[in-house]
């Protein structure tokens, strides 16, 4: 059974940084790919960036970029979102998300987790 177990929300005052993490248990991590995406109250979902199974290369949406970096440890089953210079506009639930490498092209996600809350005060 995969489980992806998001941590390390909470709320931050603009300005701030966080790292959220990602336990990943019961796939063949090494051979996915790893997601983030949020969901703003009343909004749909938002992609944020991803990272390749082997680490080799990350993309980020433009509304994160140079903010955020997403880093990837093959060893312990685990992603990370380090999130910095927070902005109000960055408050979302905040998912993360495993991608077969067969799936990289068509974007499709395979696993989904349950969510943290980052909220940003301004």
């Amino acid at each position: 059974q995969v489980q992806l177990v998001e941590s390390g929300g909470g709320l931050v005052q603009a300005g701030g940084s966080l790292r959220l993490s990602c336990a990943a248990s019961g796939l063949t991590f090494s051979s996915y790919a790893m997601g983030w995406f949020r969901q703003a109250p009343g909004k749909e979902r938002e992609y944020v960036g991803r990272i390749r199974w082997d680490t080799r290369y990350t993309y980020y949406a433009d509304s994160v970029k140079g903010r955020f970096t997403i880093s990837k440890d093959n060893a312990k089953n685990m992603v990370y979102l380090q999130m910095n210079s927070l902005k109000p506009e960055d408050t979302a639930v905040y998912y993360c998300a495993a991608q077969r490498s067969s799936s990289w092209a068509s974007g499709r996600y395979d696993y989904w987790g349950q969510g943290t809350q980052v909220t940003v005060s301004s």
